[in-house]
């Protein structure tokens, strides 16, 4: 049955059409239309500046690291001496090198950035070699004769947790009597589960380009998505002041959380080379040595307990989280808590119990991803929901509608947020009816009655997932903007650009306040020198914090020239209009760009800073209890697929996407996200598997072994909508984020493909399979099943 939900008050006052996408028109407000991407013309003819693009200084030499080759060991003893005597080496540096501190955490100081005495994975920089060609620096990084004394080592979050091995203390939730619902549910259900993790892959590469200044200054290209943090590590890292050190970066070619810390390596690294030698040193991994230096997604293993009643309505779920850490903790706290804060989803369970252990491993040390862990929590509940369906023999849709959040009630979150501005029943709804659900349901129930070896499998997961940084403090941001005489207007904000357009949106909130067209609105680099002290661009909140601060500052400027209009021309201030790069002022017109001249020379401050901090943002850490989020996203996607139950292969057949971004500020690129994310969540479930040898190397390490999604992965029918309705917070231009959100809907996928290898047993039965579901996994699930329910039907009354 299909629900027929009104929207909240709150929201139904605020709907908007969405029913085409709005072109930009010269002349009209900016913000709203589908602006091309800043950058878009540069990026198809290369034209662009990425770090390695920018031109060098006479001088520049190149750096290229050593790594260990064993998983934990003592180093007994480092020979360089081959790797000093190599063509075209200038300099060898090992730890003893770093005037500062050695060390790259983000949190704790347990993440050197050179090995000292104990090497903890495969793939841990040792020493750092600079020469004069790049080929020369790699070749001699790959000579260095190192005495190692092996020690044990752990490569999983299981072997983790069975050796009580952890980075950091563990986290835990608890809401309500969790025994007590458990034991008066009419059902219970107990299990694991577990997740891979997932390579980042951008485009480009890590990079740092450091360049020593006068008075021992520095100044760092570099490819980060926290620029702030760069410069106080590299500042450390040196022995410096946080001065001393500007780190700018352009646009990155993708960091996906992959930057936001782990650039640190590379920038302190580059930093103590360009010092000790007095000269610029580039420091660009190839693509090898990035995916075994550097951290990915964290996986996670689960153990579950949830009762539930005869309608599938959750009673209560206990969980038990170990995350693939690896060796140091570097951002896993914030991870597992984000985890633990969407285990939830778009569910109320009124008594919950989850654990969350940080599992200590030898591996790369694991690190932020789209998503920042509320991807892990979701899944494991998603899957939950499906196996709760087939032992009840009911459509999981039906099961996950009656345990939808309510509006007013069933709307607090087990960590204690209420629910506003809840979308999730009207935008499902909605979705139901545009994409067939019900239908096509029928449809692969008919079709894999009559097909023993494909089976079609369909299902509809939705998305809650809750915006802001976790920490209060890093939920501010600032920027500045400046008005030329001649009308044109430059803007500089503490958020980076990595292909999301966050420079494109943050122009036409500028370009819209002032009323001018999107080509009068420049956006510059970012640049610890200009906007200092700022958050990292993470968390989806680059716009809605970034996009705020501009605003402030663009209104700033437009209060100051209403009021010279009004001295200058009469009239009141509040009457001023600015509009179609013009300024209408007590019946008259005059160019934009006349007003700010007229403004120069009575002296009118034309430039100012404009800054923002999320309001209503608390969080308890030792109770896990608060307000985290400003506000949630919501969306809901349907994926239907075909699984070859011989090989193990799969076709994503069709995607119906229906997502929440408020009032878009730019609908195009808005749904570029919504499309990338869905097929980047697609390839972490499905084909990108981190695999470990024994010995503790990463076998998959370049585009050879590691399967990301490709254009062949997607699906012929792909139809995503943005949904009708504005946010009720007072965010920009009532947006919501777009970033990580999308990104969940690939979830879908993964229980599609379950529910085509389920269709194989009794449909009560559940497949075991984990993710990635890569065909020798399906394979493995798929036989499995089969198994299990002959032997089932061999032990009841007539079973053969």
């Amino acid at each position: 049955m299909n629900m027929r939900v009104n929207l909240p008050p709150e929201l139904d006052r605020l709907a908007v059409s969405n029913d085409s996408i709005p072109r930009p028109v010269a002349g009209e407000p900016s913000a709203g239309a589908s602006s091309p991407h800043e950058s878009a013309v540069l990026h198809v003819s290369g034209e662009a500046v990425y770090t390695d693009d920018i031109p060098e200084l006479r001088g520049t030499v190149y750096a290229a690291l050593g790594l260990s080759s064993k998983a934990h060991a003592r180093v007994l003893g480092m020979d360089l001496d081959a790797v000093r005597a190599a063509p075209g080496v200038v300099a060898v540096f090992t730890a003893q090198d770093i005037p500062g501190e050695n060390n790259c955490g983000p949190v704790l100081h347990d993440d050197p950035l050179l090995a000292d005495g104990l090497v903890q994975y495969v793939g841990q920089p040792m020493f750092v070699v600079v020469a004069r060609s790049v080929d020369a620096a790699r070749h001699a990084a790959r000579l260095g004769r190192i005495d190692y004394q092996d020690l044990p080592h752990l490569l999983t979050p299981q072997q983790a947790k069975a050796a009580d091995s952890r980075t950091l203390p563990d986290m835990r939730l608890v809401q309500g009597d969790v025994r007590a619902a458990l034991d008066a549910s009419a059902h219970r259900l107990h299990g694991t589960f577990s997740c891979g993790g997932q390579e980042q892959f951008y485009l480009e590469g890590q990079i740092s380009y450091a360049v020593p200044q006068e008075k021992s200054g520095m100044v760092v290209h570099c490819s980060t998505q926290h620029p702030t943090e760069m410069q106080s590590i590299v500042a450390h890292t040196l022995g410096w002041q946080a001065h001393q050190v500007r780190v700018d970066c352009r646009r990155m070619g993708g960091g996906f959380g992959g930057k936001e810390s782990q650039s640190a390596l590379f920038a302190c690294l580059s930093s103590v080379c360009a010092w000790k030698l007095g000269r610029p040193v580039k420091l660009r991994a190839d693509r090898d040595d990035d995916m075994m230096i550097t951290g990915k997604r964290h996986g996670f293993h689960y153990e579950y307990e949830v009762g539930y009643d005869d309608a599938g309505r959750i009673q209560g779920m206990r969980l038990d989280m170990t995350l693939h850490s690896g060796f140091s903790a570097d951002l896993s706290e914030a991870v597992a808590s984000r985890a633990v804060c969407h285990f939830d989803n778009a569910y109320y369970i009124p008594a919950a119990d989850v654990h969350a252990m940080c599992g200590k491993t030898h591996t790369q040390s694991n690190t932020a991803f789209r998503g920042f862990g509320g991807p892990q929590g979701a899944l494991l509940t998603e899957v939950v929901i499906e196996r709760i369906a087939r032992q009840l023999g009911k459509d999981a849709l039906d099961v996950r509608q009656a345990n939808f959040y309510g509006i007013d009630t069933r709307n607090v979150t087990p960590y204690g947020q209420k629910v506003e501005g809840n979308l999730i029943e009207p935008l499902v709804g909605e979705l139901v009816d545009s994409s067939g659900y019900r239908a096509r349901r029928e449809a692969v129930r008919a079709f894999n009655a009559g097909s023993p070896i494909l089976k079609k499998g369909l299902a509809i997961t939705p998305v809650k997932f809750g915006i802001s940084f976790n920490v209060p403090a890093f939920n501010q941001a600032g920027a500045l903007v400046h008005i030329y005489r001649d009308g044109s207007v430059l803007v500089n904000h503490g958020g980076t650009e990595m292909g999301q357009g966050l420079n494109t949106k943050v122009a036409q909130i500028v370009a819209n306040t002032l009323g001018l067209d999107l080509d009068c609105v420049r956006v510059t680099a970012t640049d610890t020198s200009k906007v200092a002290n700022t958050s990292a661009t993470a968390a989806s909140t680059g716009t809605d914090l970034n996009g705020k601060a501009a605003e402030d500052a663009a209104l700033r400027l437009r209060t100051r020239l209403a009021d010279f209009a009004a001295r200058h021309y009469g009239g009141k201030p509040e009457d001023v209009v600015f509009a179609w790069r013009q300024v209408s002022v007590n019946g008259q017109t005059v160019p934009f760009a006349q007003l700010a001249d007229e403004a120069y020379w009575d002296r009118v401050q034309l430039w100012s800073d404009g800054y923002y901090c999320t309001p209503g943002i608390t969080w308890d850490k030792a109770t896990m209890h608060g307000s985290p989020f400003y506000y949630f996203a919501y969306g809901a996607a349907v994926s239907e697929v075909v699984v070859d139950t011989l090989t193990g292969e799969w076709k994503l057949l069709r995607a119906d996407i229906l997502h929440d971004v408020g009032a878009s500020i730019n609908p195009a690129i808005d749904l570029g996200q919504i499309e990338g994310g869905y097929i980047q969540g697609t390839g972490w479930l499905t084909s990108e598997e981190l695999w470990w040898r024994e010995d503790g190397r990463l076998m998959t390490h370049a585009p050879s072994t590691y399967k990301i999604p490709a254009i062949s992965d997607c699906p012929r029918d792909f139809r995503v909508r943005l949904f009708k309705a504005a946010n009720p917070k007072d965010t920009v231009h009532r947006s919501k984020a777009v970033g990580e959100p999308p990104l969940l809907h690939g979830i879908s996928v993964f229980n599609a493909i379950t529910d085509a290898v389920a269709s194989l047993g009794d449909g009560h039965e559940s497949p075991d399979l984990c993710a990635p579901a890569t065909p020798e996994a399906i394979l493995k699930a798929a036989e499995g099943l089969r198994q299990r329910c002959a032997a089932k039907g061999s032990r009841q009354p007539g079973g053969r």
